[in-house]
């Protein structure tokens, strides 16, 4: 079989360290007869003998002949493999020095390291995988929430990739029979009525919106929301922070400004991951360390994706609160996201603090929510609240397609702009116009799933893999 690649690849494909098993995979064009110089099934057949995707208990020997391992080997014939191509996967005793032992015996038969993500690559460059399911591999291995998990597990099935399939037939559809009417004028060629055009267009419109429209969620289900927690010293930050992490992550005390630099920590707040900043108070001060830390907090708050402002209302606003307010307003003005917490509400009455509750609500524009986060039922509101923001109405992470990252939501929103470009040149500029963009929005979903990426955005996607997948 040609394979695109001229070499076998090994590596050993489970975490390093002490375990029960370990797999090493061998994947390439030699894999079985490579394999064949030191793996020697207890059938006595040889291991190109072996019924494809079947297992088989077999030896496996040094460079000496002597036993290094009694294991469990399976074989994939090509092309019906992970990799398309022929693969071997020896399942050994999980030592550090026998799966190094067993790798190095493979490389010295004739395979080469495998690189960063490359089975997976191979995977793709063979047509197994589109560019959004191998992403999706990725994200089945960092995930650290069921929705993150639930949702990448879709994609793997080919979620995205389906309903970005559909899209680019009905572009192409309507393309194909617009050319063909221009090219060949003479020829009675069924086609598209300029009706049936505009509709196909505006189909492809609707369906491109409602796909970019999901990356709110899955970036907040997959990648995870930047989230800052901010306000004056002593309002209980750290408190909210061990409140979401469930543990005890960062020090309290009744002294001010214990915090005195950002303290990171990623959380599952329901079906959203969020990568948490605990930030230093903000505050006039002419301590060094403490000016620092504050200007940390400012960076931090101009980064985040969602803000945790926390007020503590149990001796009324004052001016460093006032100032609180200045920079979360002029954040939210920028449509981030901003929860106003009045924390410590055991500690003051929600009636005699109505004014400052009011005077917060209207220069953040949301309504505060009042809790006591040393209380750990104050957790459950306050997730809610955060999952609302982030699963909209007309999407969840239980949806069948759903982008998960800033490579495809860019995709996306490109290929919508040239749609709706041709949208406008249908009405104004002919039809000839409307097809050359509704070819340039092909070209973008083409890049979302492979057809037509740069080497340059496979590199970078497949080197965020481990080794060994």
């Amino acid at each position: 079989m040609y394979s695109m690649f001229g070499s076998t690849i090994a590596a050993i494909s489970t975490p390093r360290g002490k375990g029960g098993v370990a797999v090493i995979r061998i994947s390439g064009d030699e894999a079985i007869s490579i394999c064949e110089s030191f793996v020697f099934p207890k059938s006595k057949k040889k291991l190109g003998e072996i019924r494809h995707a079947s297992v088989c208990l077999a030896d496996v020997t040094d460079e000496d002949g002597d036993l290094l391992d009694e294991a469990l080997v399976s074989v994939f014939h090509a092309p019906h493999s992970y990799t398309g191509e022929n693969t071997v996967e020896i399942s050994c005793h999980g030592g550090i020095l026998l799966t190094e032992s067993i790798l190095m015996r493979a490389l010295a038969c004739g395979a080469v390291q495998a690189g960063p993500g490359e089975f997976t690559r191979r995977a793709f460059s063979a047509g197994k995988l589109s560019l959004s399911q191998a992403e999706a591999v990725i994200g089945m291995i960092d995930a650290q929430t069921k929705a993150s998990l639930s949702l990448s597990r879709l994609n793997l099935g080919g979620a995205v990739r389906r309903k970005t399939d559909a899209i680019y037939e009905n572009l192409r559809n309507v393309v194909s029979s617009v050319y063909a009417v221009i090219d060949f004028p003479d020829e009675d060629l069924a086609s598209l009525s300029e009706d049936e055009v505009r509709e196909g267009i505006e189909s492809a419109i609707s369906a491109l919106e409602n796909l970019r429209r999901s990356y709110k969620t899955g970036h907040a289900v997959c990648e995870g929301v930047r989230t800052v927690i901010f306000g004056k010293p002593n309002t209980g930050k750290s408190t909210i922070l061990n409140l979401l992490a469930e543990k005890e992550r960062a020090i309290v005390t009744d002294v001010a400004g214990t915090t005195r630099d950002v303290i990171s920590e990623t959380v599952a707040a329901g079906n959203v991951t969020l990568r948490l900043s605990d930030t230093a108070g903000v505050h006039g001060t002419n301590d060094l360390v403490e000016s620092i830390g504050v200007q940390r907090s400012i960076e931090a708050l101009e980064e985040a994706e969602l803000i945790l402002a926390v007020f503590d209302l149990s001796h009324g606003l004052d001016a460093e609160d006032e100032e609180i307010l200045t920079h979360v307003e002029k954040r939210a003005s920028f449509g981030i996201p901003v929860i106003a917490i009045c924390n410590k509400s055991d500690l003051f009455e929600s009636e005699k603090v109505k004014n400052d509750i009011q005077k917060i609500e209207t220069m953040l524009g949301t309504k505060p929510i009042l809790l006591s986060a040393k209380n750990e039922n104050s957790r459950e509101p306050l997730v809610s609240l955060i999952e609302q923001i982030f699963e909209s109405s007309d999407v969840s992470a239980a949806d069948n397609a759903v982008i998960t990252n800033a490579r495809q939501f860019a995709a996306v929103s490109e290929a919508l702009t040239h749609a709706q470009s041709a949208l406008f040149s249908l009405e104004y500029l002919g039809e000839d116009t409307a097809c050359a963009e509704l070819e340039l929005a092909m070209g973008k979903l083409g890049e979302l799933d492979g057809r037509q990426v740069t080497i340059d955005i496979v590199d970078s996607i497949f080197h965020r893999f481990c080794v060994g997948k």
